[in-house]
């Protein structure tokens, strides 16, 4: 039996082999964030929140929500995350050069769209989930949601300086140059922004503010009372009548086209409509909401349509007038539909 020791020529091979092979899987990486010809992003957004009761419409309803990405910001910590860029390219994966696992999570922050917050795609790198999404907030819309007219009430140079996240309640300190500006109504929309951008995060519930480390009782020249925690339910006048949690701004989608979030509608009807890019109507359908007239609810949906051609299209909620009949348009969400 031939008991001669194998080279250093031989290990060396065989020991880059074995590394080649335990490296390459940590190195897949999904990337979603393509665009297509009209220019928008080809992002599918899958992070939802939870919801309640099942809703009607012309298709498939009640699906359940998939479980909300948290904030991953422990308790009584201060989270600090690098800046992001705020771009609307979703990219999932589990390693790196180094090995060191990376979790990126799709998320939405909150522009606004005339005087009503809209959600638009955003990706951010856990753990500092919270911090991530509203750093990308204060880097503005896209080119491409500023074409479809988003905006921001947030001054420009405002910067964040930390979140403490504590039984549900994250503490947002920002910069001075925040307040600065602007009637109540700028006032009362950019502390929405930041208010629906951190608790799209389900470990968030509210938020108290902070102005260079010091907290706020009372926020602009208007004296906005912030002397407890605020949460979605203290912005019901900038948060629009159906407000489409899902999709947002730049997804592509596909049939069936589920489409989920909040309505405040008379008798928590509405309706939804899909527009494909010849102009035609691939879907109307009926929605009721869990409550309205007042209240408002949630809705899940989903429900086929049958587009001419894949491109720009658009999803439009909107309600019948009870005087005339008329359609009146709530919101509408500029998307790629697939055919």
């Amino acid at each position: 039996m031939n008991t001669q020791a194998p080279s250093a020529h031989t290990c060396r091979r065989h020991r880059a082999a074995v590394t080649a092979v335990l490296t390459l899987p940590l190195l897949t990486v999904t990337a979603c964030g393509t665009t297509n010809g009209s220019g928008a992003p080809s992002v599918v957004d899958q992070t939802t929140r939870p919801t309640t009761g099942a809703a009607t419409s012309g298709g498939t309803s009640g699906t359940s929500a998939p479980s909300t990405p948290s904030a991953s910001t422990a308790p009584g910590t201060t989270a600090r995350a690098p800046s992001t860029s705020g771009g609307t390219g979703t990219v999932t994966g589990t390693g790196t050069a180094t090995g060191t696992a990376v979790k990126q999570i799709r998320t939405s922050v909150y522009f606004l769209h005339g005087e009503h917050v809209s959600p638009a795609p955003r990706t951010v790198t856990a753990p500092a989930t919270a911090t991530g999404a509203v750093r990308a907030l204060l880097t503005g819309p896209s080119g491409y949601e500023r074409s479809h007219g988003r905006t921001t009430a947030i001054p420009s140079g405002t910067r964040l300086r930390s979140i403490v996240v504590r039984n549900h309640v994250a503490t947002v300190d920002l910069s001075g140059r925040y307040d600065d500006g602007g009637g109540s109504l700028s006032m009362r929309a950019r502390l929405a922004q930041v208010v629906f951008t951190a608790t799209r995060f389900s470990s968030i519930h509210s938020v108290r503010f902070a102005l260079d480390g010091k907290p706020v009782k009372y926020f602009g020249g208007e004296g906005i009372v912030l002397n407890r925690p605020v949460g979605r339910a203290d912005f019901e006048d900038v948060t629009p009548a159906v407000l489409m949690e899902s999709p947002v701004i730049g997804n592509s989608v596909h049939t069936p086209l589920r489409v989920w979030g909040s309505a405040n509608t008379f008798e928590a009807v509405f309706r939804l409509k899909v527009t494909d890019i010849t102009g035609r109507t691939c879907a109307d359908v009926r929605v009721q909401a869990t409550s309205g007239t007042g209240t408002r609810g949630t809705f899940d949906v989903t429900f086929p349509y049958k587009a001419a051609r894949t491109g720009p299209g658009l999803l439009t909620a909107y309600y019948l007038s009870a005087k005339d009949g008329r359609p009146v348009t709530v919101d509408t969400v500029p998307l790629t539909v697939n055919r």
